[in-house]
């Protein structure tokens, strides 16, 4: 299943730029398998788009809830 952020989301679209691997790994694993266990995705649906930071990465969990449980 394909995460509904994907077209709006500047971690999908090239942030990683100098880690290509890592991002394509991210990629396959958060965006395009199973969007629910992204750190964004969490955050934006709980919060909303603009609560989600640009450098929040995929597997950052931890921070993901310190966000929710601020706002």
């Amino acid at each position: 299943m394909k995460c509904k952020n994907l077209k709006g989301c500047p971690f999908f679209n090239d942030t990683m730029a100098d880690m290509p691997s890592t991002a394509e790994m991210f990629k396959k694993s958060y965006c395009l398998d199973d969007p629910s266990e992204c750190a964004r995705y969490i955050v934006s649906n709980k919060l909303g788009k603009e609560y989600v930071p640009d450098n929040l990465f995929p597997n950052q969990h931890d921070r993901a809830q310190k966000l929710i449980q601020e706002n």
